[in-house]
């Protein structure tokens, strides 16, 4: 792998490489983009097949980040790590508290929070170390679980989602269904029950979907058949890529709105989508309520603040969507187009200052 080349490809800023022999820790943190701020950006343990899989990993995924943070009109940049290990048994208390070092280390430059394989203790123990850290225990002033406040955010972009599909942005009636019972769907799930909505419900786990069945009267089916069932809205809360060539010919839903990240297995099924006339609410947009919740910790946690807005991811949706139906492209790139476009404002009004502030000193 050409790291420079690929690198250069997305203009990313850095890639760090951290090892701590005594604990074990191998980590990759990725900084894309700095321009809006410091980048923010999840902790990710996996057992990745290679270290080239992780570091490609950590590229891509510190890219979402930046556009995810733009789009949600957050001051702050996309960064992610990856530790490479596997989280049931390679975890302990040493290897976080050395990641903690490498943080802090960067001065601000870049701010961890959990993500896939870490938890709120893990994130307690990266504290110990650094400042530099979201998503810690409430004891400690913080925001806590950020799985709520992923879900309200969900539930309100579904419901623009609905809004441009249906002319309402009204849930009643309306049948949902849902690929994962994890935390966040769970919380969906609730969200969607009060409002009126049917669901079907699947789950790898049948503890979960017995709760969902339980609490909500949703109808469960086999994960096998969840894209295929008559649906108004498809809500992909669990695997990535459930949204791909074998998966389009069974979609009946009108709206894809869910939780999962990379919920397209590659840009052009997103035109697919487009082409069909299905209502899509890109993903890293519309599951943005985790990041703006832990990143109002940086101003010191207030859940009201932090859940209003979360709540303007509805007004997100709404303008993707209306930039996609006006300029006729998928919604995924009008998604690109937004972010982009406040980094590119963000820029270029620096260039320009710091141009004119050289224009000013040379004339003394």
């Amino acid at each position: 792998m050409e790291l420079f080349a690929a690198m250069e490809r997305d203009d990313y800023e850095e890639l760090l490489f951290c090892q701590d022999k005594a604990s074990g820790l191998k980590a990759i943190i990725a900084i894309h983009d700095t321009t809006l701020g410091p980048a923010l950006g999840g902790t990710r343990m996996w057992t990745y097949a290679s270290e080239e899989d992780a570091i490609v990993d950590a590229l891509r995924l510190s890219k979402g980040m930046t556009y995810k943070n733009a789009v949600a009109g957050l001051n702050l940049g996309g960064g992610k790590t990856v530790i490479i290990g596997d989280p049931k048994k390679d975890k302990n208390e040493a290897m976080f508290r050395a990641f903690g070092r490498y943080i802090q280390g960067l001065n601000g430059r870049y701010i961890t929070a959990e993500d896939v394989g870490t938890t709120e203790a893990d994130m307690d123990i990266i504290h110990q170390e650094t400042d530099y850290v979201t998503g810690i225990s409430a004891t400690y002033g913080s925001s806590g679980n950020p799985s709520p406040a992923t879900a309200f955010g969900v539930y309100q972009g579904m419901k623009a989602a609905a809004k441009a599909a249906f002319g309402s942005d009204s849930l009643e009636g309306k049948t949902v269904a849902v690929q994962g019972v994890g935390n966040v769907s769970f919380t969906l799930c609730k969200y969607l029950h009060e409002e009126g909505a049917q669901l079907i419900v699947t789950d790898i786990n049948k503890e979960a979907v017995k709760r969902a069945v339980e609490a909500y009267g949703a109808k469960a089916v086999d994960p096998a058949d969840i894209i295929s069932v008559k649906s108004d809205i498809y809500a992909p809360c669990a695997l990535g890529a459930t949204i791909n060539d074998d998966s389009l010919p069974l979609l009946q839903a009108k709206v894809v709105a869910g939780a999962a990240n990379n919920q397209l297995k590659e840009p052009r099924h997103g035109d697919a989508l487009h082409e069909m006339g299905i209502v899509y609410a890109p993903d890293y947009v519309i599951n943005a309520g985790g990041v703006i919740n832990v990143a109002d910790e940086l101003n010191g946690y207030n859940k009201e603040r932090a859940f209003k807005q979360i709540a303007k991811i509805y007004d997100s949706i709404s303008r993707v969507l209306e930039i996609s139906s006006t300029s006729g492209i998928p919604a995924y790139a009008a998604a690109d187009h937004l972010a982009q476009e406040r980094i590119n404002l963000l820029r270029n009004s620096r260039s320009t200052f710091l141009r004119d502030s050289h224009h000013v000193l040379s004339r003394r």
